[in-house]
């Protein structure tokens, strides 16, 4: 005999669960038990789901074949003088006729592996490491569906470029996967052979973003995609043991990102001169201290470092802040587009708060909207599940 449970009967199961779990104090920082619920029902949710590799959909446009990323530029438009010609440049303005499947595969891949690994961390339940391996082999290991590891056709322009360097800042959603695959190898819940053929994808993926000219070209850049390159590479070089490269990433937060970027009262010049400076201002710093976070160890505290004349993180987070907590005393101009839908769960209010022991950012931080449905904000959103980088074991160990 199959007896039926009523939603009230499960969400009260829930309620007994989760505070079981976190009955010793501060065991799960910063996350509200309705937010734990919430996290163990999206991820059961997701337990029927279909890895989305880049071989489900292809672009006549590409250059690449069916394992090649494929992404075009957002801000490139049809010439109305010339409809069959080569793409003009709308700054700001993002055409939805783009190709955009793969971005948006990959965003789902981070959203999936980020949630079954957070509920992993709450639960200790070995379904939800499970359905996460399912989607990262079907990403990096099956050569029937991987993804190979290099960027040679992202954001391209139709008539102009078949891909560029300014592509790589698509795969910044790689990070929380990357995240994810290291904390359920430290706590052996994913098969040996799946953590190796991983970690042998992101290896080649930091040689081709160390290397290739486009890699270059991308690190070599003067705003926020310099910054996320040493995000991105910082994240896949810890994850596969690449001192050298962290190094490399430290030593170019410290003596090209922080003081050729940072503006003496905190702000990014360079950001704040764009057709959206608020969300561009947001995004920037957000992986700056991103990248603290990822690339801070014993022996290297990016939190702490400062330039000669004082520019540092909370100067960037004191300079943001005030325009966080109430967006009508910006004194630049309104983002082009979008502007109604920032602030969101900025990452930089967390990360500042734990590092400065700021409780005002903590408590802003958690009045936010933490699962943003607008795409465009999703895409600038690298950091979406928290857990990952305040807990790394599960909550009942």
């Amino acid at each position: 005999m199959k007896l039926k449970m009523s939603g009230c009967v499960f969400s009260f199961i829930l309620i007994l669960l989760f505070a079981g779990c976190s009955q010793k104090k501060g065991q799960v920082p910063y996350i509200s038990l309705s937010e734990q619920q919430l996290i163990v029902e999206k991820a059961t949710a997701y337990l029927d789901s279909l890895p989305v590799p880049v071989t489900a959909e292809t672009c006549e446009r590409s250059e690449g074949g069916p394992h090649d990323f494929y992404s075009e530029g957002d801000y490139w438009w049809p010439d109305p003088e010339n409809p069959d010609g080569p793409y003009i440049r709308r700054d700001g303005q993002t055409n939805p006729g783009n190709f955009v499947a793969h971005r948006l595969a990959m965003i789902r891949l981070s959203s999936i592996v980020g949630m079954q690994t957070s509920a992993w961390l709450l639960s200790g339940e070995q379904k939800f490491a499970e359905h996460a391996s399912s989607h990262l082999e079907a990403w990096f290991v099956n050569p029937k569906t991987r993804m190979n590891p290099s960027l040679n056709y992202a954001q391209a322009i139709k008539g102009r470029v078949t891909g560029r360097g300014i592509g790589i800042i698509d795969a910044i959603h790689l990070i929380e996967v990357a995240r994810s695959v290291e904390i359920l190898e430290q706590n052996g819940a994913l098969p040996q052979s799946t953590i190796s053929s991983v970690k042998e994808w992101f290896s080649a993926f930091v040689s081709w973003l160390t290397t290739h000219p486009y890699g270059i070209d991308e690190m070599n850049t003067k705003n926020n995609h310099a910054t996320c390159w040493v995000m991105q590479v910082g994240a896949f070089a810890r994850l596969t043991g690449n001192d050298e490269v962290l190094d490399l990433c430290r030593n170019r937060f410290k003596t090209i990102l922080l003081p050729n970027q940072m503006g003496e009262d905190g702000s990014f010049p360079l950001e704040l001169a764009r057709t959206k400076p608020y969300g561009y201002s947001l995004f920037n710093l957000d992986a700056f201290f991103t990248a603290a976070e990822i690339l801070s160890d014993e022996t290297n505290n990016l939190y702490d470092f400062s330039t000669a004349d004082g520019r540092n993180l909370e100067l960037g987070a004191d300079f943001l802040f005030p325009y966080v907590k109430d967006k009508s005393k910006w004194p630049f101009a309104e983002d082009v587009m979008y502007w109604e839908d920032w602030p969101v769960r900025q990452p930089f209010l967390l990360f500042a708060g734990r590092a400065y022991n700021r409780p005002e950012f903590i408590d802003l931080w958690k009045t936010l909207d933490g699962y943003p449905e607008t795409q465009e904000v999703i895409r600038n959103l690298p950091i979406r599940h928290p857990l990952l980088w305040v807990m790394d074991t599960p909550v009942n160990q």
